[in-house]
Formats: C-alpha cells, sequence, structure tokens
C-alpha cells in the first residue's frame, strides 16, 4: 500500500511538473504547431517573390500596361489558390498519417499492454529514474489508457495527439497573406504605368521586403536587420534576374 501511494503521489508530482512547465511554455512561446504562422510567413515572403518576378519580368519585355496588369491579378490569384491547395493538401496528408500511427499505437496499448509498459519502464530509466520506482509510474501511466496513449505518442511519435495541426487554418493564413504581397508589386500597375509604375514597384517590393523580413526575425529570434536584408537580397535578385530576362526577350523578339 505505501508503494502505491509512493508510486501515486510520484507520478503526481511529476504531472504537476509537467504542468508548471507547459505553462511556463505558454508564457514565453507561441504554439507553432498549428501550422498558420508557419503558413503565414512563407505565403506573403513567397506571394512578393512570386509576383515581382512575373511582373518586372513582363515589364523588362515592354509590353502594354494591360498585359501587365492581367498577368499580375493572375499571379495573385493563382499562386493563392496555389498556396493555399498545397498547404493544405500536405497538412491534412500528415494530420492523417499522424492519426493512423496513433491509432496503431493504441492498438497496441490494448493488446500487448505488457510489452507496451516496458517500453515506459525503459523510457523512464534512461531519464534517470530508479528501476522500481519506473515500474512503478508505468503502472499508473497504463492505468490510465489515454495518459498511456498520450505518453507513448510524445515520446515515440514526437506528437501530441491534441495538436496535430490545422489544415483549414492554415490554408487560409496562406492564401491571405500569398495575396497581401503579391499585391505590393501589382499596386502601381493599377494606378500608372511604364517606367515610373515600374520603380514605383521596385520601391515598395523593397520597403514590404524589409518588413516581412522583420517581422519574420519576431518569429524566428533572429537579427531583424539579417533578416531584413535577406528578404531584400532575395526579392531584388528574383526580380533583378527576370526584369533581364524580359527585357533580352522583349528586344530580340522585336528585332525579329
Amino acid at each position: 500500500m505505501a508503494q502505491t501511494k509512493t508510486a501515486r503521489t510520484a507520478a503526481r508530482e511529476s504531472g504537476r511538473a509537467d504542468a508548471a512547465r507547459r505553462s511556463q511554455f505558454e508564457h514565453h512561446h507561441r504554439d507553432i504547431q498549428g501550422g498558420s504562422a508557419r503558413a503565414a510567413v512563407f505565403g506573403v515572403s513567397d506571394g512578393l517573390v512570386s509576383n515581382v518576378s512575373l511582373i518586372l519580368g513582363l515589364a523588362g519585355a515592354n509590353p502594354s500596361n494591360a498585359v501587365i496588369r492581367l498577368a499580375g491579378l493572375a499571379g495573385l490569384l493563382g499562386g493563392a489558390f496555389s498556396m493555399a491547395a498545397g498547404e493544405y493538401i500536405s497538412m491534412r496528408a500528415q494530420k492523417e498519417l499522424f492519426l493512423r500511427e496513433i491509432e496503431i499505437e493504441r492498438r497496441e496499448i490494448e493488446r500487448h499492454p505488457k510489452s507496451e509498459h516496458r517500453e515506459l519502464v525503459h523510457l523512464y530509466e534512461s531519464r534517470g529514474i530508479p528501476a522500481e520506482l519506473a515500474s512503478r509510474l508505468a503502472d499508473e501511466m497504463m492505468a490510465d489508457p489515454k495518459l498511456a496513449l498520450e505518453t507513448h505518442a510524445r515520446e515515440e511519435l514526437g506528437v501530441n495527439p491534441d495538436s496535430l495541426g490545422q489544415p483549414i487554418a492554415a490554408a487560409a493564413s496562406s492564401f491571405a497573406t500569398f495575396s497581401v504581397g503579391a499585391i505590393v508589386p501589382l499596386v502601381p500597375f493599377l494606378t500608372g504605368s511604364g517606367g515610373t509604375a515600374v520603380i514605383a514597384a521596385v520601391v515598395a517590393t523593397a520597403v514590404a521586403a524589409l518588413v516581412v523580413g522583420g517581422l519574420l526575425s519576431v518569429f524566428t529570434g533572429r537579427n531583424w536587420w539579417w533578416s531584413a536584408i535577406r528578404q531584400l537580397l532575395i526579392c531584388a535578385v528574383a526580380g533583378g534576374v527576370t526584369y533581364g530576362i524580359g527585357h533580352a526577350v522583349g528586344v530580340s523578339g522585336v528585332a525579329s
């Protein structure tokens, strides 16, 4: 009886410690497991890079302003839908894979509890818990099927069964943020034309790239200036290369 109480007390103390750690993390860390934050960051960055490349590539060939506007709008919508669909499908497939593995683990706990009990014992022993206490802790864990499943899923699969991602939220976030990024280089061509619109698009994209890079540092914890410059360089290289190619192709097309 005394040993059982000791095991239960240890289990409760371990649970309290885990809860305290989770509470501390909740105060100091963002919840990024759902995928929405990641999708938002990639979405706005991809929107900027892809549409400024498309628009400047066309502008280099010197077509009519209507062609550039049409291409920019098509790039915005096509890219946004593509990003959203890709994000949804990838996250949904990942979630279904985790659910399948968790269900396999659930069946193993039901069918082979002794084997799963030994796994928990080895796990606790590897954490420095004495063998006798590890065995009693495993007894307490296995007595609660839900707790046993959560423990096995975390340790063997590296996932939390209650936080497997939100595909719809990630897709919506990706669609919206891609659109925000993609519209920046397009706006000057909606209100102007010619060389003035090209310069305005370059300036607007450069400012947006610096802002996006700086905001990205909030998520990554990196130096804001390095993150901002890196994003600016990516946009500059992509836009410069496509503009040059568009100009070369446009000139050769006119000459022929």
